[in-house]
């Protein structure tokens, strides 16, 4: 009966616990002076995409060095590339809040593979 069980299981987790959410990391080039304007862009973004499907989380970060090429990185957590697909296309027809003019942005997506 035990054996039963963890046969069952195996074939049912690969499908739902062991599904593997994507990483997007986008560094930001910040034009120099616009901080705030990127942050606030930033925070308009995260808060159309948390409303969409599939949306995990997300972070900003900001370089502790004057001189770091990317001022900015945004780390989010989506269920699947589809998801994050969906949830950007939908923001760049419907946002209000435009890019901020010279920021440039270089999004990647990712698995882990350690940790």
């Amino acid at each position: 009966m035990k054996s039963l069980l963890i046969s069952i299981l195996i074939l049912i987790l690969p499908t739902t616990a062991m599904a593997k959410n994507v990483i997007l990391i986008n560094p930001f080039e910040v034009p120099k002076g616009q901080e705030t304007e990127v942050i606030i862009y930033w925070e308009a973004a995260r808060d159309f995409l948390k409303q969409q499907p599939g949306y995990v989380s997300t972070e900003l970060h900001r370089t502790i060095q004057p001189n770091a090429r990317f001022h900015l990185i945004n780390v989010a957590e989506w269920e699947s590339i589809e998801t994050f697909k969906a949830a950007t296309s939908k923001m760049r027809e419907e946002l209000k809040q435009k890019p901020i003019e010279g920021m440039k942005f270089y999004p990647a997506l990712y698995d882990i593979i350690r940790n």
